[in-house]
C-alpha cells in the first residue's frame, strides 16, 4: 500500500518544529533548511499553528506544470522528484495550493516529501502520522 502524511489533530501542535528538524536530519543535514514539512504560526500563540505537509494529491498540480517531467506521479498520490531532470524553474512551488513544495535555494530545486514518516516519529504530540492509503 502507498503511504502519505496526515495531519491528525492540528490543535495539538505547539509549534516546536521537532518534525521539521527530524525531516532535515533524515538527509544528514542540520537545522530547518532542508525540511519538506513546515510549521508556522496561524497568527499568534492563541490562534495556534499551521502544519504544511504534502497532501499526496491524486492529480498533483505541481507535476502538471513541470516542463521537464521532473515530477512524476507516485503510486497512491503525490510525486517523486527526478533531480537530474529538474531545471529549477520553480513552477511546482507556485502550483501547489497548500504551499507544500519547499525550495532548496542552494540546489535551486524543489524539496519534495518522500512520504517516509520520519517526521511523525518525532512529533511529541502526535499531530502528524504516516498512514496507508489505497493506491489509485
Amino acid at each position: 500500500m502507498a503511504k502519505r502524511l496526515s495531519v491528525v489533530d492540528v490543535d495539538r501542535c505547539v509549534g516546536c518544529q521537532a518534525c521539521m528538524f527530524a525531516c532535515t536530519r533524515r538527509t544528514g543535514e542540520g537545522g530547518l533548511a532542508a525540511s519538506c514539512i513546515g510549521i508556522r504560526s496561524a497568527g499568534g500563540i492563541r490562534k495556534g499553528f499551521v502544519v504544511v505537509v504534502c497532501r499526496a494529491c491524486t492529480n498533483p498540480p505541481c507535476a502538471r506544470v513541470c516542463p521537464t517531467d521532473a515530477l512524476t506521479f507516485r503510486e497512491g498520490g503525490g510525486v517523486k522528484l527526478k533531480e537530474e531532470l529538474c531545471i529549477g524553474c520553480g513552477n511546482c512551488v507556485e502550483a501547489c495550493p497548500f504551499g507544500a513544495v519547499f525550495w532548496d535555494s542552494e540546489q535551486h530545486k524543489p524539496q519534495i516529501c518522500v512520504y517516509c514518516g520520519y517526521c511523525a516519529k518525532y512529533c511529541p504530540y502526535d499531530v502528524i502520522a504516516l498512514e496507508e492509503i489505497e493506491s489509485q
